[in-house]
């Protein structure tokens, strides 16, 4: 059986024992079953992991031997910053799962002049706390060892004024697909709109402030799909996503 990957907040170091949080203990013993002796890696999203062991198994907590450092680095040397635009449902989680997956580094929510999403200051504290469990799971499963950053729902002003990248990209279905001469970038914003795009008066605010207009193709892709194509095609061209040497 593969040995389970499990997010932990606390500090890792070699040969110290550890009660994991409750989530993640409910995790090992209800849902895979899993019993003294058997092996885990830990990681707490700051780089490296630590082959580990199940030492005890109380009524709702886990107890972990902790093993020694392994350096495994699966990050890309392409730096992506998604700027997404907040969809409804389940929408939202499917593309933080996968963006996590492909390896962008930090992801910030965005609300835009389409976005039909309202979030006051408690439900946005509170959807940001779900989206990033959504992330640290798709951690575990994809093998990262650091987690993507994800920023608090901003206003596009906000990103544009925070958001420091070599290129910047603006998807835009009426626009001109990617370049061939531009270099090797070693960081990437990439701004994404909602369902029914970013308007004309977004687009030429991104453009004004540096954004190039980025198509996909000639169909028109939904908010959900648009941002994970154009992220395997960046990593693909210039991150670590290769298909041949």
């Amino acid at each position: 059986m593969r040995v389970p990957r499990i997010h932990t907040a606390h500090a890792l170091s070699n040969a110290i024992e550890l009660v994991l949080e409750p989530e993640a203990s409910h995790h090992l013993t209800r849902v895979l079953r899993m019993g003294v002796g058997d092996a885990v890696t830990l990681f707490n999203g700051k780089g490296g992991e630590y082959a580990s062991t199940i030492k005890a198994i109380a009524r709702k907590t886990v107890t972990i031997k902790v093993g020694e450092r392994q350096n495994n680095d699966r990050e890309s040397p392409l730096a992506i910053h998604l700027g997404i635009a907040i969809s409804r449902g389940e929408r939202m989680d499917w593309i933080i799962q996968k963006a996590t997956e492909l390896g962008v580094s930090h992801i910030s929510l965005l609300f835009t002049e389409r976005v039909e999403v309202k979030l006051d200051a408690d439900r946005a504290e509170k959807k940001l706390r779900h989206w990033q469990e959504v992330a640290i799971n798709a951690c575990e499963q994809c093998g990262r060892n650091r987690l993507p950053h994800l920023s608090l729902p901003q206003n596009m002003s906000g990103w544009f004024a925070s958001t420091e990248a070599i290129r910047k990209f603006v998807l835009h279905h009426r626009a001109s697909p990617l370049p061939d001469a531009l270099g090797v970038p070693s960081s990437i914003a990439l701004l994404v709109g909602p369902e029914g795009g970013l308007s004309a008066a977004e687009i030429e605010q991104a453009e004004n402030n540096g954004y190039v207009a980025l198509s996909l193709g000639p169909r028109v892709l939904r908010t959900e799909t648009a941002p994970l194509a154009a992220i395997a095609i960046l990593q693909s061209k210039w991150g670590d996503m290769k298909t041949s040497a």
